[in-house]
């Protein structure tokens, strides 16, 4: 995500840094650099001037110009400023229970798969969840809530037949009422593109459901179209805050930059994948971390806190030590891995690490690992060592790989874990991650 701003300004940094002083001039021609990678990101172009404008102001300040450390100074400008931009407004929703969210926004923007993400982040918060499929006009989008409603155990309240949706956000409400739902979340109609019959569908949705929080989902990775759309929506529902889904396509970063100055809605979430569990509270420290190359690891961290089992890396840990690590806690490990999301986006949480375009490790090469595991009998995922010429010929051909990868595989695995079990035993697990990164250059 971001992956074009993020490349581009930190290039700048780094040369930035190398400065001895810092100066009028190769301040404006730092913030030259820094306005054409925010244009290139697709931000608004009135908001790259602004931005801008006041980055250079402030780093024209005499103490800013005396400092021991310039270039680190305007990172941290820079830095300040696009913290600002995006604190501008209270990212985070309101505490009232009941509380009734309408989400709206356009077909093809991840509207009704945001629902289902919603849902399941409250329903992880303790709280009682219910979902309206009041989408009346596409095809298949009751039946797509409903699925995803069984998938994270969240009821999905329906009137199939009813052709107003005015009055199934009536008895929406007062159905709620009734199950004393915690969080009531409306899945409203969108269109291909923005039209009266849209807004004037949404205003009388809104004047009968009465939402606290009416969230509009709009596609991140569309840019300067998400902006009209925001404010098309903006002009005639009284929207409280936007949802920027597909937000790990976004190249670019733009989107969200242009969305917050421009609609003055603060971004409350993020989507960062198709999962139902990828969906991510805004916090602009952390994002504008990203956006500058310097990470998230408390994000990374939550992440996995969130999904990985203590008891059974306490257990792992104590395989590890005992050197009894095989193929089928590998795998298990893969998969946990892959409850985090795409590797690409964790990678971006690493300090550093957000400009990696491949790994040895990347996500179709995790695919190719799991079949060739997958293929092997139990004895053999538990003793590695017994696979000889006709066993490795075997998996292979099982899996649909070669021979040449699956050696490749059972090195690397060896390699692995010495390095897991040195680091079990108190090792450097920064010196590690450059061993395990050994091969890239």
């Amino acid at each position: 995500m971001t992956s074009q701003l993020t490349e581009k300004l930190t290039s700048l940094f780094k040369k930035m840094r190398g400065f001895g002083k810092l100066s009028e001039s190769n301040v404006a021609d730092a913030v030259r650099e820094v306005r054409l990678a925010l244009l290139a990101a697709d931000v608004n172009y009135q908001v790259a001037k602004e931005f801008c404008d006041e980055v250079k102001a402030k780093c024209m300040g005499q103490e800013v110009l005396d400092s021991i450390r310039p270039g680190d100074q305007f990172v941290k400008i820079v830095h300040d400023e696009l913290i600002a931009k995006f604190s501008a407004n209270d990212t985070t929703l309101t505490p009232n229970r009941p509380l009734r969210l309408l989400l709206c926004g356009l077909n093809g923007a991840g509207k009704t798969t945001t629902a289902a993400k919603l849902a399941l982040f409250f329903k992880k918060q303790k709280q009682h969840v219910v979902l309206v499929a009041g989408d009346l006009a596409r095809p298949a989008a009751i039946a797509q809530l409903e699925t995803l409603g069984k998938q994270i155990d969240v009821p999905v309240l329906t009137w199939p037949n009813e052709k107003n949706v005015a009055t199934v956000a009536k008895a929406a409400r007062a159905e709620a009422t009734r199950l004393v739902a915690d969080v009531v979340i409306f899945d409203s109609a969108g269109r291909l593109d923005v039209d009266d019959a849209l807004l004037d569908e949404l205003e009388a949705v809104s004047k009968v459901w009465e939402p606290q929080e009416s969230l509009l989902v709009a596609d991140a990775a569309t840019g300067q179209t998400a902006v009209k759309v925001a404010q098309a929506f903006a002009a005639r529902v009284p929207l409280t805050g936007l949802v920027l889904s597909k937000f790990d396509a976004d190249v670019r970063g733009g989107a969200a930059l242009s969305l917050q100055s421009v609609t003055k809605c603060p971004i409350r979430f993020l989507g960062t994948g198709e999962a139902t569990n990828a969906l991510e509270e805004f916090v602009p420290q952390r994002l504008v971390s990203r956006m500058l190359g310097m990470g998230d690891i408390i994000g990374l961290v939550e992440k996995a806190q969130a999904e990985f089992d203590l008891a059974s890396m306490e257990k792992m840990e104590e395989k590890l030590k005992k050197n009894s690590f095989d193929f089928n806690d590998f795998l298990a490990q893969m998969r946990q891995m892959k409850k985090l999301g795409p590797l690409e986006n964790l990678l971006g949480m690493l300090p550093g690490m957000a400009n990696v375009k491949t790994l040895p490790g990347d996500e179709k090469s995790l695919g190719r690992v799991e079949a060739m595991i997958l293929s092997m009998t139990l004895e053999e995922r538990k003793r590695p060592e017994i696979l000889n010429a006709r066993r490795r010929l075997r998996i292979a051909n099982g899996s649909g790989t070669s021979v040449s990868e699956l050696n490749t595989l059972l090195r690397r695995f060896e390699e692995m874990k010495k390095m897991m079990q040195r680091l079990a035993r108190g090792g450097n697990p920064e010196k590690m991650l450059k061993q395990m990164l050994g091969g890239r250059r």
